[in-house]
């Protein structure tokens, strides 16, 4: 067991920064969605890898909460930073995919369609929302504001972790339509 008793430190510092990163990163993104780089080929091998590193970040997320329910709160500060490496990586590769190749149409039909798109809109949205979360919920940690960290994180562990399994999913059921 491992308890680290530190005296909370002020936030404040912290919150230009969240507000900012909550911000830009979704307007920045969304721009760059609609950025096209002409001649450059299509960068087709990336989301496999982007879907595998949203399943990693998911499986980064539960050992994160097991480590901290045993304890171990160094292990559960390395396995949250890497799940926010991931989850920067995913965004980096998904970006850099949409800016080099069209967007795929989903081809299913029926009910299927309907979930698919479900989980597509339920992920978009989710997939902003938690980015104040996740950086609350961080700095929170990192200022060793033990309860309040507890209290969201609470909030931001279903949240993310449902970003990240949605993330496999949607491409799970769109990949046969990719054109390769």
């Amino acid at each position: 067991m491992e308890a680290i008793k530190r005296q909370p430190t002020d936030m404040k510092k912290y919150n230009k920064w969240i507000t900012i990163l909550s911000v830009a990163i979704p307007v920045v993104v969304a721009i760059l969605f609609g950025v096209k780089i002409p001649n450059v080929a299509p960068l087709s091998f990336l989301p496999p890898i982007y879907a595998t590193i949203n399943g990693i970040t998911a499986f980064l997320l539960v050992f994160a909460v097991m480590a901290v329910k045993k304890g171990n709160i160094k292990l559960h500060e390395t396995l949250i930073k890497i799940a926010i490496a991931c989850s920067v990586a995913f965004l980096g590769m998904y970006v850099a995919y949409h800016m080099t190749s069209d967007s795929t149409v989903f081809g299913g039909e029926g009910f299927i369609k309907y979930f698919y798109y479900f989980i597509l809109i339920t992920h978009i949205i989710l997939s902003i929302i938690i980015i104040p979360f996740v950086l609350i919920t961080y700095v929170r940690g990192i200022t060793y504001n033990v309860e309040l960290h507890r209290k969201i994180a609470k909030i931001t562990f279903p949240m993310w972790f449902y970003v990240a399994v949605t993330g496999v999913v949607v491409y799970i059921m769109i990949s046969p339509y990719y054109v390769h």
